[in-house]
C-alpha cells in the first residue's frame, strides 16, 4: 500500500518517499492532518514571480504551504524539553517545526542549506522517542527544477548545496530520521506556473 494510498494528483504532481508506513499511519491514525496536507498539496502551484524575487526570511513557497496550513488549525512549535540526573535539569530545546498539528510535525525546506535537513530529521527522531510526534513529513523540491531555475536566471540560487531531493534521500536512507515513520513530497515542475 503505502505511498498509493495518496489520490493520483499528488503522485503525479510529486515525488513522494516513505519510511516505517507513515502513510498508514496517517490515513488511519491522523484522518484530519492527512485531509489538511492532501488538500493543501493538491492546490498548491509556485509561481515564476516567487522564484525571480530575491531572498528574504520566508521564501514565498514556503510561506504559501505554511498559511494554508495555519488556516487548518497547524501552527509553528517549540517544544521545552528538558533532561533530569539527579534532580539536576538541563534545558535541551527542540527547534521549532514549521507546521504542527495533533503529534504530526511538517517542515518545508525549499531552499536552505542542506544541513537543515540534518536538522529537521534529528528533531524528528528526538520529538518521536519523547512521544511527542508520531510522523514528520518534508516538503522539498525535486532535483529537477533546476532546469527551470537556469532557464529563468535563477540557478546559482538553487545550487548543489541547498534543499532537494537529492541531498535528502541518503541521509533518510542512512537513518537520519531513527524510528519516525516519515512522509517526504518533492515538488516537480508540473505545479510550476509562469506568470
Amino acid at each position: 500500500m503505502g505511498i498509493g494510498l495518496l489520490p493520483d494528483f499528488l503522485l503525479q504532481n510529486y515525488e513522494v518517499h516513505e519510511w516505517k508506513h507513515a502513510c498508514a499511519i496517517l490515513l488511519q491514525d491522523f484522518p484530519e492532518e492527512w485531509d489538511d496536507m492532501v488538500a493543501v498539496l493538491a492546490e498548491f502551484r509556485f509561481h515564476r514571480s516567487w522564484i525571480t524575487v530575491g531572498g528574504g526570511r520566508k521564501s514565498k513557497v514556503s510561506e504559501a504551504i505554511d498559511s494554508s496550513l495555519y488556516s487548518r488549525g497547524w501552527a509553528e512549535k517549540q517544544f521545552a524539553t528538558e533532561i533530569v540526573i539527579d534532580g539536576s535539569h538541563t534545558e535541551t530545546p527542540t527547534h521549532q517545526i514549521d507546521c504542527f498539528k495533533n503529534r504530526i510535525a511538517l517542515e518545508i525546506e525549499w531552499n536552505n542549506k542542506d544541513p537543515f535537513f540534518d536538522r529537521d530529521l534529528n528533531n524528528f527522531r528526538l520529538l518521536f522517542e519523547l512521544r511527542a510526534v508520531s510522523v514528520g513529513v518534508i516538503i522539498t523540491r525535486c532535483d529537477n527544477l533546476q532546469e527551470i531555475f537556469h532557464k529563468i536566471g535563477r540557478g546559482k540560487s538553487y545550487g548543489a548545496s541547498t534543499t532537494h531531493m537529492g541531498k535528502l534521500l541518503p541521509r533518510l536512507a542512512g537513518g537520519g530520521g531513527g524510528g519516525c515513520p516519515i512522509l517526504v513530497f518533492g515538488i516537480s515542475q508540473s505545479l510550476y506556473v509562469e506568470d
